[in-house]
């Protein structure tokens, strides 16, 4: 752009891409530099044509804003904008970020005058205006969905042909996105750039990070249009939606099992693989799930973190804890469909429900005889590998049921535990109680 200025005094300002001077009976002219100016979309535009700005010598240019007191002559005119936009006095470079966007709303056809001919604004207009009419730029053949820019289309089209350019150079994982990539490389040096500064908590994507915070803040912004319901997480109101439409997408390629949730997929399907991924160090033993292996570990550390605020009894498992304080309710909502019977644990009605049906899915590789429950099949294994693994610590004496051990340690403390309603004699066991009480039914029918 040139630029006439006529002045008395010599002064030389530097702003961002032009240079202004004045000097005392002279006129000197500047050619901007030839510098395409970005705008939002991430096009660049090419500069305007050739424009003559002149400056009255009333006017006075400052460091930071350029004013003038010219008696009312309009010193700027910008072609940019076909003169729609002219102000009193000269524009900061921001201005022109500006005079440029509001150039974009006049019609086409002063793009494609002679003066201007062909210019790339054409093609940024097509954007900006499809962007205020809602419209889209570019669709996916597969799926229809539309994108305002063809990078965001590429990107999209991964997620249909599955592809992953991008491969982590530590454990060869790959990614459809670069970002992606640069997200899970952290895992890798540990760094945690984002921290809460509730509590310090650091994170390796800022996406966790702000869903962290609603922890902290209690905010559910989304809720279920079906039952109110409302979640943290958008994830987990997706899940919990499948819930009432009984969606379940993620499906075992091996049984055809199918699931709401792709981790209890990747969980079952290890069912197949036998995989074990989860090994506990002090002893070693594998697990499929990595919540059940921490849970076992509290069995070496003796934590018990789930205790009842009835009795202050304390628990490992949250399971547990729930099953435990139903003793205190009495609560029983396990029910049996063939008799009536209720009980507290849904495992214990599997089992119960066996006894109507006369299954027994638990059968010795060794024998082929079958059980009702694992832990019947459990104590039967035992006498053919001879274990006895419940041991008397007074005497010594092992025996293959737990049971058994508790019965023979009432030897040592005399305990009888089973007394006859009828003549107050007391047992040891519950099975000697029975012989006794059909003595007493003996002499009532003689």
């Amino acid at each position: 752009m040139n630029m006439k200025v006529e002045g008395e005094v010599e002064e030389t300002y530097v702003r961002d891409d032009q240079q202004y001077t004045e000097k005392a009976g002279m006129t000197r002219t500047f050619v901007e530099e030839d510098t395409p100016t970005e705008i939002s979309t991430g096009h660049a535009m090419e500069k305007p044509s050739k424009d003559r700005l002149t400056l009255s010598p009333g006017c006075r240019m400052e460091d930071e804003d350029i004013t003038g007191d010219c008696g009312g002559e309009k010193t700027m005119i910008s072609t940019i904008d076909g003169g729609l936009h002219s102000v009193d006095r000269p524009r900061s470079p921001s201005e022109l970020s500006l005079a440029v966007h509001q150039g974009s709303h006049v019609a086409e056809e002063t793009h494609s005058s002679p003066e201007y001919g062909e210019s790339p604004l054409r093609e940024y207009d097509t954007v900006h205006h499809k962007l205020h009419a809602g419209e889209a730029l570019h669709s996916c053949p597969e799926c229809g969905k539309s994108f305002l820019y063809k990078s965001a289309l590429v990107r999209h089209q991964r997620s249909h042909t599955e592809e992953k350019p991008y491969s982590c150079p530590e454990c060869g994982k790959c990614f459809s996105y670069k970002s992606n990539l640069t997200a899970h490389q952290r895992y890798h040096t540990g760094e945690k750039p984002y921290s809460c500064i509730e509590c310090g908590k650091c994170f390796t994507e800022k996406s966790l990070l702000v869903k962290h915070e609603r922890v902290h803040t209690g905010e559910r912004r989304y809720s279920c249009l079906e039952c109110g319901k409302c979640f943290v997480w958008k994830s987990e109101l997706a899940v919990h939606q499948r819930s009432h439409t009984g969606e379940k997408p993620y499906s075992c390629t091996e049984c055809g099992k199918c699931y709401r949730q792709k981790p209890n997929l990747v969980i079952h399907q290890r069912s197949h693989t036998a995989e074990k991924p989860y090994s506990c160090p002090e002893c070693g033993k594998c697990y499929k799930r990595k919540s059940v292996l921490v849970e076992h570990q509290r069995l070496h550390t003796g934590e018990k973190p789930f205790c009842c605020s009835e009795c202050g009894q304390g628990y490992p498992r949250k399971s547990e804890l729930i099953i435990h304080q139903r003793s205190h309710t009495a609560e029983k909502p396990y029910s049996c469909s063939v008799c009536g019977k209720c009980y507290k644990r849904k495992s214990v009605l599997d089992e119960h429900q066996r006894s109507h049906t006369g299954e027994k899915p638990y059968c010795c590789v060794e024998c082929g005889k079958c059980y009702q429950q694992k832990s019947q099949l459990v104590i039967h294994q035992r006498s053919h590998t001879g274990e006895k693994p419940y041991s008397c610590l007074e005497c010594g004496t092992h025996y293959q049921r737990k049971s058994q051990l508790v019965t023979h340690q009432r030897l040592h403390t005399g305990e009888k535990p089973y007394s006859c309603p009828e003549c107050g004699k007391c047992f040891l066991q519950k099975s000697s109680l029975t012989r006794h009480q059909r003595s007493h039914t003996t002499l009532e029918a003689c």
